[in-house]
């Protein structure tokens, strides 16, 4: 884990090599002012020498200003080191999670995952900064003022010292066992209330319109209380650790002051000696209080990365090694004795088991059938959103396992009943379909969609943005949309999610005749409940959570008077 932290330094050595030498030097220039008093005490003041005492005073003040250009460069250089590593971290972990799988997100709720990638990071930049840095600052100081006082003072003295510092380290290694377990806990429950906030956001109109505001509080309370406990737990052992630490820190200046003047009182050390002496102890409790700080820090910061780690260790989606070279496909679909189930830590739920459908290029097969069946997910297995257990999944006889996901969702266009529009302007929604097409290959696409003239009628036209997840825009003119997408994407595989389900039913019979201009000439696989938009496919398949139980178009299932007949009945 330490070798895999480090690793997102090699990028910016130089900038932590500096920051490295300008904390080395700070820790020599640290070490010098107990020496000079020592000098001044001993020396210049008892010959009054103000000659060299004024220069040894100058050197003191020389060193304090390099001390502080020096500082400047630590503080300044070592956080932008932090927030470069930071960004590094982040930039991988956004690129990862969109290699995920749909059942990743199936498991993971967005303020969760938000989480991580924003409070836990930050920890991981603070951590990258003054993790090493002050350590080393910390133990350079302690050393070389142990080596110090053995060279300048008395090494009987530096020994009495050394002897306390390994019961200091002792007590810390116990008890940060402690604060890392609480640690961990306190970001979970930070992760809980992400999640809670971002959900209630999401569906605050939800609330307000059913008015479950007081039962969203409620909820709010509850995940805010499992944080709260954590939180307060982790408080606890922090306590622990920092008074067990702080006791320590003032037996070692008890020690020093009791020793230093025994030593002084047999005249083993002299009044100069002594005033290092205790000026090198009082040095050495600073970097020690800071290492006592730094196990706060590197106990958040390595919660942080572990936590940052265990989403990058899920496993993305992959390429096959040796894929098959794909270009536009005709659009041939054959489902094999397909098997699927939806897996979770706790069960598994097979929805599809031994299915099979052929949907020969250019024609048009429909789904319907009761919720629970599989005809949504039958959809998510074609480009691979999920995979499958058994069976296998072919396009013009090439099985899709076999082909890059990158040619495979590029001869496939989605229209789905949730349209999700991003925080943007009209034109960049519609440019998902072409990454960089131009503005009249996105103006042809709004039109053949029939959404140009109302485009044209905004404040902005193709330039309006249409706020978080489109929400000002009604729903028929976000699916408008969603179809000038797939219409600018051109794909010769096109599936249709319950496209109109959530729409009226004029709009529904207007943006159905922008569907059928859609669907021509290309492989369709519609799902649909209202079966007057499925009359026209070429075959219909009817759906249970037992498999297929009739197929056939749309006046053969009337006449056998089976279970299309049935639901088409009861619409």
């Amino acid at each position: 884990m330490i070798k895999r932290f480090f690793s997102y330094y090699k990028p910016h050595k130089k900038l932590f090599i500096v920051d490295l030498i300008c904390s080395f030097t700070i820790a020599l220039c640290n070490l010098f002012y107990p020496f000079a008093a020592q000098r001044i005490i001993n020396e210049y003041v008892p010959d009054k020498n103000l000659t060299l005492m004024l220069v040894w005073c100058g050197a003191l003040l020389g060193i304090y200003l390099v001390k502080a250009a020096l500082t400047f460069i630590v503080q300044y250089y070592g956080h932008v080191l932090g927030v470069r590593i930071q960004g590094d971290m982040r930039e991988d972990f956004f690129r990862h999670i969109e290699t995920l799988p749909f059942s990743f997100f199936d498991e993971h709720k967005t303020g969760a995952i938000m989480s991580r990638i924003t409070n836990d990071l930050f920890d991981v930049s603070e951590l990258a900064h003054h993790g090493p840095e002050d350590t080393f600052i910390s133990v350079i100081t302690v050393l070389g003022a142990l080596i110090m006082l053995c060279i300048t003072v008395n090494p009987y003295l530096a020994l009495i010292v050394l002897i306390i510092l390994p019961f200091m380290l002792l007590f810390a290694v116990k008890t940060r066992k402690n604060m890392r377990i609480a640690s961990r806990k306190s970001r979970e429950g930070m992760a809980i209330v992400n999640a809670e906030v971002e959900s209630s956001i999401s569906g605050i109109r939800v609330a307000k319109a059913y008015n479950a505001s007081a039962s969203e509080t409620e909820k709010f309370r509850k995940s805010n209380a499992v944080f709260m406990k954590a939180r307060s737990s982790a408080y606890k052992a922090m306590g622990v650790f920092f008074s067990g630490l702080g006791l320590f820190n003032d037996i070692l200046y008890l020690v020093a002051i009791t020793a230093g003047g025994l030593f002084f009182y047999y005249n083993l050390i002299n009044v100069g000696e002594l005033t290092g002496y205790i000026l090198y102890v009082t040095m050495m409790i600073n970097p020690i209080r800071t290492l006592v700080n730094i196990f706060e820090q590197i106990q958040n910061g390595m919660t942080g990365f572990v936590r940052f780690t265990e989403i990058m260790d899920v496993e993305g989606e992959r390429d096959p090694i040796d894929p098959v070279p794909v270009g536009e496909l005709k659009g041939d679909i054959r489902y094999e004795n397909v098997t699927f189930s939806y897996k979770s830590k706790d069960n598994k739920n097979t929805v599809i088991r031994d299915l099979s459908l052929c949907i020969p290029a250019g024609k048009t097969l429909a789904l319907v059938g009761p919720s629970g069946g599989g005809k949504t997910t039958l959809c998510h297995l074609l480009p691979r959103f999920y995979e499958i257990e058994g069976g296998k999944i072919t396009i013009d006889g090439i099985d899709i396992k076999n082909m890059k996901l990158e040619d495979l969702r590029r001869n496939v266009g989605i229209v789905a009943q949730d349209v999700f529009l991003f925080g943007g302007t009209v034109r960049e929604n519609i440019e998902y379909g072409k990454r960089g097409a131009s503005d009249e290959e996105i103006v042809e696409a709004a039109k053949r969609a029939k959404i140009h003239e109302y485009i044209c009628s905004l404040p902005d036209g193709y330039d309006t943005y249409v706020g978080e997840r489109g929400v000002k825009l009604s729903g028929g003119q976000k699916q408008r949309i969603s179809i000038a997408r797939a219409f600018l994407k051109n794909p010769p595989i096109l599936v249709l999610d319950e496209a109109t389900s959530a729409l009226d039913n004029i709009t529904e019979l207007s943006i159905q005749h922008s569907l059928n201009e859609l669907s021509k000439g290309r492989t369709t696989l519609v799902v649909a409940h209202r079966l007057s938009t499925v009359k026209n496919a070429d075959e219909i398949v009817v759906i249970d959570k037992d498999g297929i139980v009739e197929r056939g178009s749309h006046d053969e299932l009337m006449r056998r008077k089976g279970v299309y007949y049935d639901l088409s009945s009861a619409v």
